[in-house]
């Protein structure tokens, strides 16, 4: 039986979140620890927990985990909802985002194609970043916009010590696809499903805010703004009932022109 844990760590991931049988829905979240590890926190209840364990994304943390045992992915610890203690505020975007990057850079890996590489090999890591070398275009492919009948029975579940949200979780009716290269001479191109809470999050906001045209805003952000302004980044990995299969769970861009500035200052040192 696994021995419970502390573990301290920075989040940079939560996706948007979905039905499970275990529980109300859950969100997967992906953090780097103090150790520089890749660390996979799921299920999280993150719209269940109280307000002073809702952590945000690059707020440092400390929890109480148990390696889980149904999820043979090696990065993977389930958590235990009421041992969240968060650490700290947000870390800013100041100075070309120096305070993210000093964190996250150095799990970088230099393409997708090479994490597949290397986890044909070792069967790990599942967890990843990797700076894609073009962004050919966002695919916005529709859903079934309402939620299944066995859905709504896992959201409408009611459980003795939980309070389940105000509202009903909303189903977002679009899968959201980047297709993209890596910076490989073999590479033959990629097509991954993006589930990032903060898109997801967009995608609600400007629907309200721009009704039938929300797509024009919302494709000049993750879109062309990723392709063409932002140093774009993917966190990706892999899902847990198809061990191969690769997903974008989350973005990292800071701005092009400031990493431009920052390897010319680099260079002239």
């Amino acid at each position: 039986m696994p021995q419970e844990e502390t573990k301290r760590a920075l989040i940079v991931v939560r996706t948007y979140p979905v039905p499970v049988p275990s529980g109300v829905e859950s969100s997967c979240t992906a953090a780097i620890t103090d150790m520089g590890d890749w660390l996979r926190l799921f299920p999280v209840p993150w719209r269940l927990l109280p307000s002073d364990q809702r952590f945000r994304k690059y707020q440092w943390i400390e929890a109480k985990v148990i390696k889980a045992t149904d999820d043979s992915r090696r990065e993977s610890f389930k958590l235990r909802p009421d041992g969240i203690r968060v650490l700290s505020e947000p870390l800013p975007n100041t100075n070309n985002w120096r305070a993210k990057k000093e964190i996250v850079l150095p799990m970088r890996a230099p393409s997708l194609c090479s994490l597949i590489r290397e986890r044909s090999l070792n069967h790990h890591p599942t967890l990843g970043l990797f700076r894609p070398a073009s962004i050919t275009r966002l695919r916005i492919a529709p859903l079934t916009p309402d939620w299944s009948e066995g859905e709504l029975g896992m959201l409408r579940q009611s459980h003795l010590f939980v309070e389940p949200p105000r509202e009903q979780l909303e189903k977002i009716p679009y899968r959201f696809i980047y297709q993209f290269n890596c910076d490989e001479s073999d590479c033959r191109g990629h097509n991954l499903m993006c589930t990032d809470w903060e898109m997801s999050q967009s995608y609600r906001q400007w629907r309200s805010d721009y009704g039938d045209t929300w797509e024009e805003k919302f494709r000049q952000r993750y879109e062309i703004e990723m392709m063409h302004k932002y140093d774009t980044h993917f966190y990706v990995g892999t899902v847990a009932s198809h061990p191969n299969n690769w997903i974008i769970i989350g973005l990292f861009y800071p701005p092009r022109e400031a990493e431009r500035a920052q390897a010319e200052l680099q260079f002239n040192d």
